[in-house]
């Protein structure tokens, strides 16, 4: 093992094509038919936005490298431009699935089902002609703003994201070889999908409204003929580039840079499949885009309108039915919260339990009169958060409210500095980041003046405080009074608002400066007791496993003979079954109907069993650039709470996607098997515990569920 390097390339797998290898387990459920058929549509969409968002920022990313003649490798050995030739091969065969998904299998299921989806405007008969024209001479004439370019017209702004139609015109009685180009942008502010009148057996049709323009553009130009109309789209450079050192004021710097967003180079161009060359030409020259760059569609550009064709009345048995988080066991909906976390820490696992004890922790700290001080950090919150709410209130009674509101937190700046500024006017101190590092902890204090002096409550999660994702992103969260770490809890926000590092931690890690240490030391103490022949296994479940070192700690454990099992949802840059370094690791990935969020990590420890939570995945940004905090689950039955989570998770043979040696994934054969899928035991786990109270001796007792059986899996 001594001669074994651990960091040469060949070991890891390039970040970029583990995250398209991950949005490809999405789409895997999109293709799957034992899936309600509105989920399926449903999962198209997310592997849609996701796409989008990948190349706002992380093509976007290597794009700026390249421009800087940037030639550094990444720890598998490619250079930036090297990434952006595989992540485009890899594109397009991932964007011809998506559409052979949607052409092939979904739209004629949903046609099946009563729902047809006209996909040309040539295919409406006469009544629904009509019935289209009127819509657009009512409701979308009036909003559309058509936009010509010419010698004295330049080529306008094309929004980020935002549906375009391209046309060629020419002036009537003109030859048509005068072409001129014309755009007009699909209005954001109409419904995308438009619903036609009902068949005669009350079959639902709907038509796109991009289809409802190109119809009737013709009008748009009167004076013209319209040789052609094609839609085309565009993504843009998204990434923020700030330089907070010479920025005086941080809010104000993200404000002039969310105005850039508008205008960042365009990195991706998507048209309508037959597009008319010559006005191929005129957008390939005007948003200066390479071949490879261009995507060719056959079907509608920008697949998230599925989300919304997901939202239509009617359709209930083809989808999965609601599930409602359950009360958490043993709380007492009337009793004061305070009174219950002095019994003992109480676990929370969200969506399965509610998210309500988190809400009405902060809104009983603001309506208390002897809490004294509430202090919080907030990365992203819903649009109207009951959380925002309290804090505000609890200011306005006069208490001491401190929040940290990061405003770098991607794609929620707009809403972060609206939520900054009015928790401002209530009278809270607010905090806007700090310089050079994202605040991503979560973590509420709450200092109470009580009979025996000041008590300390605190919240950790390893999610956001954001009731609306609550519901569909599995975390976990921890409401305790422990003494030493309310003085953690305390030094942290110390931290944040004054910049003092304390000189030691009582149980909380805390990154950017301490938590890469802590985690490489129980990933050697594993590694060393294995060496020893002491019991030894690590099991860690986070979104993302990229950090080189703590890959190559996992490595030198896995050659030590350490059993390392790793629940990676996202990206993960280790590969297994490399003989002498990764035999030993395996690595499972859980694409289900809730987001995988939690991060949880165990120590076997020689039999002593330490088990953490936090914000932190093992990803550089998370150890280095941000402030994490990891937290220790040290009462005995919350414990066991916690390894049951990644027992059940690691028993799953119907959402997990096992990776193998090459690399790629694959589901589990279930043949002969119990099935077990890991979301839907919890779902059925809780409901059990909140029927069956009288069976639940303890808020912390586990009452087995009932695992699928391989017959009922097709009812």
């Amino acid at each position: 093992m001594a001669n074994i390097d651990f960091n040469q390339s060949d070991y890891y797998t390039n970040r970029e094509l583990s995250w398209l290898s991950f949005n490809d387990r999405i789409l895997g459920e999109a293709r799957d038919k034992t899936i309600p058929l509105f989920e399926r549509m449903k999962f198209l969409s997310i592997t849609a936005s996701n796409l989008d968002e990948f190349f706002m920022v992380r093509v976007a990313s290597l794009k700026d490298m390249v421009h800087a003649g940037y030639t550094k490798k990444d720890i598998a050995g490619l250079t930036a431009s090297e990434q952006l030739n595989l992540i485009q091969e890899v594109t397009h065969k991932l964007m011809e699935r998506q559409y052979s998904t949607y052409n092939r299998s979904l739209l004629p299921a949903l046609k099946q089902n009563s729902l047809t989806v006209i996909t040309h405007h040539e295919d409406l008969n006469k009544d629904q002609k009509s019935f289209v024209d009127k819509y657009f001479e009512e409701n979308v004439y009036p909003v559309l703003t058509p936009m010509a370019m010419d010698s004295s017209r330049p080529f306008p702004l094309i929004r980020n994201k935002s549906l375009n139609i391209g046309a060629l015109i020419a002036k009537k009685g003109e030859e048509k070889a005068k072409l001129e180009f014309a755009t007009v942008q699909v209005p954001s502010v109409l419904p995308r999908i438009v619903n036609l009148p009902d068949g005669k057996n009350g079959d639902k049709r709907v038509i796109l409204l991009e289809e409802i323009i190109e119809r009737n553009i013709g009008q748009l130009f009167l004076n013209y003929d319209v040789v052609c109309a094609h839609p085309y789209r565009i993504i843009r450079n998204a990434d923020l580039t700030i330089d907070e050192d010479e920025a005086a004021d941080l809010l104000i710097e993200i404000q002039k840079q969310l105005q850039k967003r508008k205008w960042g180079e365009v990195i991706r161009l998507e048209i309508e499949d037959g597009m008319e060359e010559k006005l191929l030409k005129t957008l390939r020259k005007e948003f200066n885009i390479k071949e490879q760059d261009i995507y060719s569609i056959q079907g509608p550009l920008d697949l998230t309108f599925l989300m919304k064709l997901y939202g239509m009345k009617g359709f209930d048995d083809l989808k999965i039915k609601p599930y409602t988080p359950q009360p958490v066991p043993g709380m007492v909906e009337d009793e004061d919260i305070f009174t219950q976390i002095r019994k003992g820490d109480i676990l929370l696992h969200h969506p399965y339990m509610t998210f309500d004890p988190v809400v009405d922790f902060v809104r009983q700290a603001a309506k208390d009169p002897d809490v004294l001080a509430i202090k919080q950090t907030l990365y992203r919150v819903s649009g109207n958060s009951p959380i925002i709410k309290a804090l505000a209130q609890a200011a306005e009674n006069g208490k001491q409210v401190s929040v940290l509101v990061e405003l770098k937190a991607r794609f929620d700046e707009e809403n972060n500095i609206i939520w900054a500024q009015m928790l401002e006017k209530a009278g809270c101190h607010v905090i806007y980041g700090l310089v050079g590092l994202k605040t991503h902890s979560k973590i509420t204090l709450v200092v109470r003046k009580e009979e025996d002096g000041i008590r300390r409550y605190v919240h950790l999660g390893t999610g956001n405080y954001n009731d609306s994702t609550a519901k569909l992103y599995t975390d976990c969260g921890l409401l305790t009074c422990s003494e030493p770490i309310g003085e953690d809890a305390t030094a942290v926000f110390n931290m944040l608002s004054g910049y003092s590092e304390p000189k030691r931690w009582n149980r909380l890690s805390v990154a950017p400066l301490w938590l890469r240490d802590k985690f490489l030391s129980l990933i050697k103490r594993e590694a060393n007791n294995a060496r020893q022949g002491k019991p030894a296994a690590i099991i860690a479940k986070m979104n993302s496993l990229c950090d080189k070192e703590v890959i190559a700690a996992l490595y030198e454990a896995s050659a030590a003979g350490v059993k390392i099992d790793l629940i990676i949802r996202g990206i993960c840059c280790l590969k297994v079954g490399i003989p002498g370094v990764s035999e030993n690791i395996s690595v499972r990935s859980i694409v289900g109907n809730f987001l995988e969020h939690a991060r949880i990590f165990y120590f076997l420890d020689n039999g002593q069993e330490e088990l953490y939570m936090g914000s932190a995945d093992w990803m550089p940004r998370n150890l280095d650039k941000r402030v994490e905090i990891m937290f220790p689950i040290e009462d005995e039955r919350l414990k066991k709470e916690a390894k049951h989570i990644l027992d059940i998770q690691l028993a799953d043979n119907t959402k997990a996607h096992v990776m193998q040696d090459d690399g790629t994934y694959a589901k589990i054969d279930k043949r002969g098997k119990t099935l077990i899928c890991a979301q839907e035991y919890f779902c059925q786990e809780a409901v059990e515990r909140a029927t069956k109270p009288d069976e639940v001796k303890s808020r912390r007792v586990f009452i087995p569920a009932e695992p699928m059986r391989e017959e009922e899996e097709t009812k």
